[in-house]
């Protein structure tokens, strides 16, 4: 399949569920209230957070297991595949584990929750923590089926998923009313329905009796060794991503967080084209970076062209109808103290969107190495800056600092693409 038509299925994938999440956001805004809609996006920001506990397999099995294809050997995929979801499922449950032991203090303390909403978040943490095995398992078998470039079904999964994962809140409400135990609840269901259908889309592709072979210490080994690093960044660049929302509720309190998700959540959403292609292009990029680094070169440059070229009318767009499109959207209210994060946000949006091309780049070549040490210099510049940014300047603060954490993230990428990856490649984009 070529890399356009799996780009193709990984926008459509991504980009649906964003429409059922265009209509979603403001039902449940009017029906739950503000500051219950503000918890449930910190549930499905944890419940994506705690993914983390894959220690980067997913990737790791997309990376080795495309590269065993194209080497022609095959023998040892079975045992790669099993090795990897059995490392994913154990992980999970103490994922899980962790998760429920903090649920407690979560929704009685650290967020700041109303006295009226502390044991429903309490609830909802609780039934969340069921979620994180069937996320890492799921990591997992996703990154088989990308390995043999299997998109379509991917997308299709992923597609009814995310649109589980905005409608179903809908549904909950309307049937159950405004509780957030039974929306998550529902939303735990949607993803063990979606597991149980990416495990025999697995189960298919894999030579058969490939679920007896025997875990290989070897392969678990090679596997850690990328996923170690990989681990490093699932842990460091998330905890970037939603660690504002956190810290917004911890300032100033719950009710104001839904100011700073919708806005994020609604851009980062528009991210679909750069993840799609990176997406297709992961495989792609492991294989042609051991049989032709020229190739691989060109290739990347004009992937970043594109998504670049793509980017800059979209940002600017974006920025110069914040205030009317959250008007329409959510109200004038809404749209007064949201407006200009939007704007600022717009700006990490071109920022962020192009660095999936170059992150996408090294660790295709298996320096998954570099991008971690990158995280952990961003973490522990960026934390700093949030609290002082955030207290000085409120939630516009904090999209402040979110800009210039992502802007840094793409010049070091590009960086070291410059100087390390490509430095002995001759030949640009054709």
């Amino acid at each position: 399949m070529s890399l356009w038509k799996n780009t193709l299925w990984n926008l459509v994938g991504t980009g649906l569920p964003f429409l059922v999440g265009i209509v979603a956001f403001p039902y449940l805004v009017r029906h739950i209230g503000v500051e219950a809609f503000g918890v449930l996006t910190l549930i499905w920001a944890l419940i994506g957070y705690f993914g983390l506990f894959d220690l980067g397999l997913g990737r790791a099995l997309t990376q080795q297991i495309a590269a065993g294809l194209a080497s022609q050997d095959h023998s040892h995929i079975p045992h790669l595949a099993k090795s990897g979801l059995a490392f994913t499922a154990g992980t999970g449950l103490i994922g899980g584990l962790v998760l429920a032991a903090l649920a407690f203090p979560l929704g009685h303390i650290w967020l700041k929750v109303s006295p009226h909403l502390q044991y429903d978040t309490f609830c909802s943490l609780l039934l969340a923590a069921l979620g994180i095995p069937l996320t890492t398992v799921s990591t997992g078998l996703r990154g088989v089926l990308e390995a043999y470039e299997d998109f379509g079904a991917v997308n299709i999964l992923r597609m009814a998923l995310g649109a589980a994962n905005f409608g179903l809140p809908m549904l909950s409400v309307a049937l159950f009313g405004p509780s957030l135990h039974d929306i998550v609840a529902l939303l735990i269901a949607a993803r063990l329905l979606v597991l149980v259908l990416q495990w025999k889309l697995v189960y298919d592709k894999l030579p058969s009796g490939w679920t007896r072979s025997a875990i290989q210490k070897n392969d678990a080994k090679q596997l850690l060794s990328f996923g170690a690093w990989m681990t490093v960044s699932n842990v460091i660049s998330p905890l970037m991503v939603n660690a504002d929302r956190f810290i917004i509720a911890g300032v100033l309190g719950a009710g104001v967080v839904a100011y700073y998700t919708v806005p994020f959540e609604v851009l980062t959403r528009l991210l679909v084209v750069p993840a799609a292609l990176t997406s297709a292009l992961f495989p792609r990029l492991a294989v042609t970076m051991m049989t032709d680094r020229g190739a691989a070169k060109r290739m990347y440059e004009r992937s970043t062209r594109l998504v670049a070229l793509g980017l800059v009318p979209l940002c600017l767009c974006t920025a110069a109808g914040s205030y009317l499109g959250l008007s329409v959207w959510l109200g004038h209210d809404f749209a007064t103290k949201s407006w200009l994060i939007v704007v600022v946000m717009s700006v990490g949006l071109l920022l962020n969107g192009i660095a999936y091309v170059p992150y996408a780049a090294i660790q295709a070549a298996g320096n998954a190495k570099t991008t971690a040490i990158f995280h952990v210099f961003e973490c522990l510049i960026y934390m700093p800056l949030l609290f002082f940014l955030l207290h000085y300047f409120g939630i516009v603060g904090a999209a402040v600092a979110w800009v210039i954490r992502v802007g840094m993230d793409l010049g070091l990428l590009l960086g070291n693409i410059k100087k390390s990856l490509f430095k002995t490649v001759k030949g640009g984009a054709t």
